[in-house]
């Protein structure tokens, strides 16, 4: 037993030599390697680009929003002309055009109005330039005191209010999914 002991210690197995010689090949092998690489690198480039189609999404829905509230305002001023002021009491035919305005985007019924919506009032513009609320449309005020400018009169607006709801097609996997959603938008809109 000593004997074959010391033979098979002076002489490594061949089973030792060739698992050596296998691993020494492998090393050099280079086969197989840009397919892993790419593998690990398409993840990487899966997730930026859900990304950047969610965000673009978005952002392409936040402007479409922002165009339906601007056509539904200039349809309340386009269908109710001054002898029909207040727009909201007198204009038979302002929530129809104001309805088919908001609707004739791209996201067409996705988009609606908030409800309350559309409002008027009477606005004056204030020492600081700015519009400011002074009344509503029943009792007109006669000037704009209450906005620290007697010398100016009021004028009639109407605001227009929309809201989209947005949902991002990846999911959690996308940074869209942290937007603010409901999408909504103002705008106001002189009428007289």
């Amino acid at each position: 037993m000593k004997r074959a002991l010391t033979v098979w210690l002076s002489s490594p197995p061949k089973l030792a030599c060739d698992f050596a010689d296998q691993a020494k090949a492998l090393s050099a092998d280079q086969r197989g390697v840009a397919a892993i690489e790419f593998g690990l690198f398409a993840i990487l480039l899966m997730f930026m680009l859900a990304n950047v189609t969610d965000v673009s999404i978005y952002i392409f829905q936040r402007m479409q929003v922002e165009a339906a509230t601007k056509a539904g305002a200039q349809a309340a001023w386009k269908a109710c002309d001054l002898s029909h002021l207040p727009a909201t009491t007198n204009c038979p035919g302002l929530m129809t055009a104001i309805q088919n305005a908001v609707q004739s985007t791209s996201l067409r019924t996705g988009v609606s109005l908030i409800a309350g919506s559309p409002s008027e009032g009477y606005y004056c513009v204030n020492s600081s330039n700015a519009l400011q609320y002074v009344s509503d449309v029943s009792s007109k005020p006669a000037d704009c005191s209450a906005a620290g400018m007697p010398s100016l009169q009021p004028g009639d607006y109407v605001q227009v209010q929309t809201t989209f709801q947005y949902a991002p097609i990846f999911g959690r996997l996308s940074v869209a999914s942290g937007f603010a959603t409901p999408i909504s938008r103002t705008t106001l809109m002189r009428l007289g």
